[in-house]
């Protein structure tokens, strides 16, 4: 499976679908047929994840696996299985981006795409922005001894 990363700030149009970035596309055709899964991100306000379909099966096993007695388990079973949509792009490499989700994560016209190892982040540009402020700030703070030892 390849690795995706970088980021690309699309629009999305007015039926709130957005362009797949093209150096995507041929590693998503080879990878997963194209079909693609997009739910709510487990961790951040503001953006969504989307999974090639292979790597969201295997992450949707592991979520599923977790003991459904405690309540921020079958939250977080909420938020990402629950929550989730099969999608596949159309002829012109568009991916609808279901509105409820839209909502949900907040994302209007502008939107980042970035490429984050075996799934992607949808982020609101905005929301992206500030949060990026905020981590600038936190990282210089609480660096931890694991990423002081990186070389970066």
């Amino acid at each position: 499976m390849p690795v995706f990363f970088g980021e690309t700030a699309i629009n999305l149009d007015a039926k709130g679908r957005m362009a797949i970035p093209t150096r995507y596309r041929d590693d998503l055709g080879s990878v997963c047929a194209n079909r693609l899964v997009l739910t709510y991100s487990a961790f951040d306000a503001g953006c969504l994840w989307l999974y090639p379909e292979p790597e969201w099966e295997r992450v949707r096993e592991q979520v599923m696996s977790l003991y459904t007695f405690n309540p921020s388990h079958r939250s977080l079973q909420r938020r990402l299985v629950g929550s989730a949509t099969q999608t596949e792009p159309d002829g012109n490499g568009r991916l609808l981006l279901p509105q409820t989700l839209r909502q949900v994560a907040g994302l209007e016209k502008r939107v980042v795409m970035m490429g984050m190892g075996q799934r992607f982040e949808v982020w609101n540009e905005n929301v992206l922005t500030q949060r990026r402020i905020e981590e600038e700030r936190e990282m210089l703070e609480q660096a931890s001894p694991e990423m002081a030892q990186l070389v970066l």
